[in-house]
Formats: C-alpha cells, structure tokens, sequence
C-alpha cells in the first residue's frame, strides 16, 4: 500500500524528468565545455545530477539518490578536499566551477547540512537557480510520501521518513531519517527535520527552522521563523509575549 501511494505521488515528476533526459545527456557528452578531467559519464537513461557539499549529510544523500534511482550523480562540489572523493564520487571543484558545470548539468541537490542557521543552504540554493539548474524533489524508495502531500523543489525525503496526508513541505528542506510529518502540517522553505522527530498534526514550522532529533512538535501550534527546537524537547509553541 505505502509503495502504491508513493508511486502515484512520484510517476509525474519522474515522467518530467525523463522527458529531458535526450536533452541532459546529449549536452554532458560534448566536447564544448572545458569540464574537469575526472567528470565520469552521463548514464544514458538517467539525467546528470551534481551535489552541492561533500560532507556527511552528503554521503547519506547519496544513498537515497542511488536507492531511488532516477539520476546520475556526476560529480560534487565542496569548498575543500577537490580531488578527493566521497562514497566514490568525485569533488569536482568549489562553487567557482558551478557556471561551467552548468553547461553541461541540468540538476543540482543542495547536500550541506543544517543544524542552526540555513543561511549556507539558502544561499547555494539560490545560486544554483541563479545558474538555471533544476532542483529535483529526492524520494527514498524507503520513505511513504501521501498523494495528497506537496513537496517544494530541492527537497529530500530520506529513509523510513512518513509524510501524511495533505501536509505541505516547501522548497530546499531536508526530512530526515524516520521523521514524521502528520497531517495538515506545513512546512516553509529551508527547514530541517531531524531524525525520529515528528512534527504533529496541523503543525506550522516557519521557514528556516531547525527541528532536532527526537524532538516532537504539540498538534496545531506554530514555531517562530529560523526556530531551533533542540534534540528530545516537546515544543507546545508560544505565548503571545514569546511569539517570534
């Protein structure tokens, strides 16, 4: 039952995606641009996908990208360690290299990290849609997404993750491992939900927040914008004279 859900929510934008897959290939295997030398080959049935950040977050990232198996991760971009590799995918340079890559790449994931501040995904998000990549909505084949749920571009829903009916997730989050999103709830752009926490019915989590793992959220209440719900706590929202 959850893999039918799931595949009904998914079959549009999968069909979307292999609409340009002709067009992403064919632009990967010119000889146009001057593309770093360790830039591995398109798959010819799955779309180029490049990685915004070579941490941790990023290697978990990748085990759902393979799992779901709708791209093909090229390459990655960090700040530090080019050259080096990441569960056997190149870093192809930093952010300097994003222009050109694009010539080349039509999808990029933001995969820094965020606990605090998203001010470092926010800002690769808008860059990369400043260079005119696509910001694919990331699915674990793990995870039960509702057909009645809303994902915003630039999302990933990882492993064992449950997103229920009717609840909104905006653009450039990140749900993590097992968390649970219920019903009605709504989620802004550049938000993390954490590990195991689950965020209750009719929910409002402002955008920019940070929700820690095992951490549970009251039914119908509202955090502040840019929020940091430390890990194991209950939030029960604000008073008036607490409202951020």
């Amino acid at each position: 039952m959850a893999g039918r859900a799931r595949g009904k929510y998914t079959q549009q934008r999968k069909n979307n995606v292999n609409n340009q897959t002709k067009q992403s290939v064919g632009r990967h295997e010119t000889n146009d641009v001057n593309l770093p030398a360790n830039l591995p080959p398109a798959s010819p049935d799955k779309p180029g996908l490049l990685l915004i950040g070579g941490g941790g977050h990023c290697a978990a990232c990748i085990d759902v990208i393979e799992q779901e198996n709708t791209f093909s991760i090229i390459g990655i971009i960090d700040q530090h360690s080019i050259g080096k590799t990441v569960c056997g995918y190149p870093i192809l340079g930093n952010d300097d290299c994003l222009q050109t890559l694009r010539l080349s790449v039509n999808y990029a994931l933001i995969t820094v990290g965020q606990i605090g501040s998203p001010s470092i995904r926010l800002r690769l998000f808008k860059l990369t849609a400043t260079l005119g990549f696509m910001q694919p909505v990331i699915i674990s084949p793990r995870a039960y997404v509702s057909r009645l749920a809303q994902i915003g571009p630039g999302t990933i829903i990882m492993h064992d993750a449950l997103v229920n009916s009717r609840a909104t997730i905006g653009s450039n989050c990140i749900i993590n491992t097992k968390a649970l999103i219920e019903h009605d709830v709504r989620i802004e752009d550049n938000c993390h939900i954490a590990t195991s926490a689950t965020v209750n019915g009719g929910t409002i989590v402002r955008q920019g927040t940070f929700i820690g793992s095992h951490a549970a959220t009251k039914e119908y209440v509202t955090t502040g914008p840019d929020d940091f719900i430390k890990a194991g706590s209950f939030f029960t929202g604000y008073t008036n004279a607490q409202q951020k």
